[in-house]
C-alpha cells in the first residue's frame, strides 16, 4: 500500500472531466452520472448510447499501485470465468485500468439487484455457497502485489498514525490510546497463537457489498482484497446476538462447504479481526479527513463523544477478546 498525500481531494474530478474520461474509452453516456455510495473511490453510475447500463470508478490516488489494482483486476476476472457473479472490470482496447489526466479509471457492467437479506436464511447459505466458490479458486495461487491481512498492516500500522494524527480529543487519548494498545495485544496475542491457510479474499465482504439479483447474490467492491484467513469473509455476515450468529453461521457454511472445506479453528479469530477493524476505520477516517467529503458525511468524528464512545467500545471489545469464540460443536 502506497498511502501518501492524504491531503489530497477530487476537487479535480469535475462532471466535464469525470465525462471526457468515459468518452476517451470510447463509451459515451446519454444520462447524467448518478454518484454511488463511496468514500474511497468515486464512483458513478451511468446508461450510455449503446442502451447499456455501466459503473465508472475513479481510483483515489496514491492507495494503491498499478499492479495492485491490476492483480485485484485480474483476480476479478478469473472469478467471472469461473462463473462467480461478482463485478469484474470491462476489457477496453486490451486492458481494464485506463489513465486520464491523473486519475486511474476501470468500468464495470451495472449489477441491477436489491440490498441482501442477512437474515434471509435461503439468500445466506447461497452467499454462503458462492463464498466458498470463490474461495474454492482463490485458494489455488496467491497474491504477488496486494497487501496481507494482518495485525500489524490493520491494527499497529492505522494506530500509529492515529496517535501522530492529533485528531483523538486530548482529554479522552490517554484512555482511548491505553485500551486500544491492550486490545490490539490480546488480538495479535490470539492471531499468533493461529496457524491457518492464507488464500486470497474478497477482503471487505459486508451484506452491503452484495446484491441481490434475480440470479442470485451478485458480489461487488473488490477494493480491498487480501491475503489471509478465509474466515475473514465470512464474520462480517454475523449479526445480532450469539445465538442468532451461530444459526447463521452454520446456515453459511452449510453453502460454502459444498465447494471448499473450511477450518473451525479460524472462528477464533472473528473478534481479533473485528478488533482490527475498529482500529483501522478511526485511522481511514483520519487519514481522510482532509477530503471534503469526510467531515461533510461523518461531522460527529473528532467530538468528545465519539471519544467516549470510542474509548467504552474497546473496553467492549477487550472483554470479547476474552470470551469463548463462536462454535458449531
Amino acid at each position: 500500500m502506497i498511502e501518501q498525500a492524504t491531503e489530497f481531494h477530487y476537487q479535480a474530478l469535475t462532471p466535464d472531466l469525470i465525462l471526457d474520461a468515459i468518452e476517451s474509452i470510447g463509451i459515451y453516456p446519454e444520462t447524467g452520472l448518478l454518484a454511488l455510495n463511496s468514500y474511497e473511490n468515486r464512483v458513478y453510475q451511468f446508461r450510455s448510447d449503446d442502451g447499456k447500463r455501466y459503473v465508472v470508478k475513479f481510483y483515489r490516488p496514491h492507495r494503491w499501485t498499478d499492479e495492485q489494482i491490476q492483480e485485484e483486476h485480474d483476480y476479478s476476472l478469473e472469478l467471472a470465468e469461473n462463473e462467480v457473479p461478482v463485478a469484474a472490470p470491462l476489457i477496453i482496447d486490451g486492458k481494464t485500468l485506463h489513465q486520464y489526466k491523473g486519475f486511474r479509471m476501470a468500468l464495470f457492467a451495472s449489477i441491477g439487484g436489491r440490498a441482501f437479506e442477512v437474515d434471509n436464511l435461503d439468500q445466506l447459505e447461497a452467499v454462503g455457497r458462492f463464498i466458498g466458490r470463490i474461495h474454492q479458486y482463490a485458494a489455488k495461487q496467491p497474491f504477488v502485489h496486494r497487501e496481507a491481512l494482518n495485525p500489524q498492516v490493520l491494527g499497529v500500522e492505522p494506530l500509529n498514525y492515529l496517535r501522530e494524527s492529533g485528531m483523538v480529543a486530548p482529554s479522552m487519548a490517554h484512555a482511548f490510546f491505553t485500551v486500544v494498545e491492550q486490545v490490539l495485544q490480546k488480538a495479535t496475542t490470539i492471531w499468533q497463537g493461529q496457524a491457518f491457510k492464507s488464500i486470497r479474499l474478497h477482503g471487505d465482504l459486508h451484506p452491503g457489498n452484495i446484491l441481490w439479483t434475480p440470479d442470485g447474490p451478485g458480489f461487488v467492491d473488490l477494493d480491498d482484497a487480501k491475503q489471509g484467513p478465509a474466515v475473514q469473509d465470512i464474520w462480517m455476515m454475523l449479526t445480532g446476538d450469539r445465538q442468532q450468529q451461530i444459526l447463521q453461521l452454520d446456515t453459511l457454511l452449510e453453502g460454502y462447504q459444498e465447494f471448499a472445506d473450511f477450518d473451525p479453528r479460524q472462528l477464533v479469530l472473528i473478534e481479533p479481526l473485528r478488533a482490527l477493524r475498529m482500529v483501522h476505520y478511526n485511522a481511514w477516517l483520519a487519514k481522510r479527513w482532509q477530503d471534503p467529503a469526510f467531515p461533510m458525511n461523518f461531522p460527529w468524528f473528532g467530538d468528545l463523544k465519539y471519544w467516549e464512545q470510542q474509548t467504552l467500545a474497546f473496553k467492549e471489545q477487550l472483554a470479547a477478546l476474552d470470551e469463548a469464540p463462536l462454535s458449531l460443536f
